[in-house]
């Protein structure tokens, strides 16, 4: 089905676990609420240590290329487009799983993202951001880091 502007979705993710609600804001955009897991990992002086972490990400889409799909006859339906973004993401710094604890009690990170977003015939979801992001945590620790997000999931509902 072709659609040549957005729609509002709801999706579970099952490769990093989330429930995530993308809400139409305009014939081009929309934003993207996602409540979940992530997941860091650290190797240093031999030792590895890695954590699962409860987070909070939105995101703030521009799709730019709807209507080149429909040209190409390529599917739109469910926001299947690339788009440009906004990101903001709220980790707490304790893990759920893990030994990987971090010195604050949560970290902040916003920056701009390449992104693509495909969604198939039988609902399965693929996501990817690619980005940069600034981030930032309560006892002043401030870092630049690369945004890298990969979703695997379901669209439910849309």
């Amino acid at each position: 089905m072709a659609q040549n502007n957005t729609g509002s979705q709801f999706s579970l993710n099952a490769f990093t676990p989330s429930a995530e609600y993308e809400l139409s804001i305009g014939e081009k955009s929309s934003i993207d609420l996602d409540f979940g897991l992530g997941f860091s990992y650290l190797h240093s002086l031999g030792e590895s240590h890695y954590g699962i972490y409860p987070g909070f990400k939105t995101q703030y889409r521009y799709y730019y290329n709807f209507q080149k799909r429909i040209d190409d006859k390529r599917n739109t339906s469910g926001n299947s487009a690339n788009y440009i973004a906004g990101i903001a993401s709220i980790t707490g710094g304790n893990p759920i799983f893990g030994d990987l604890k971090y010195s604050s009690d949560y970290g902040l990170v916003a920056g701009p993202a390449w992104g693509l977003q495909r969604v198939y015939d039988n609902n399965f979801k693929v996501n990817v951001n690619l980005g940069l992001g600034f981030g930032y945590s309560e006892v002043g620790d401030s870092y630049l880091l690369p945004i890298i997000a990969v979703q695997l999931g379901w669209v439910l509902d849309r």
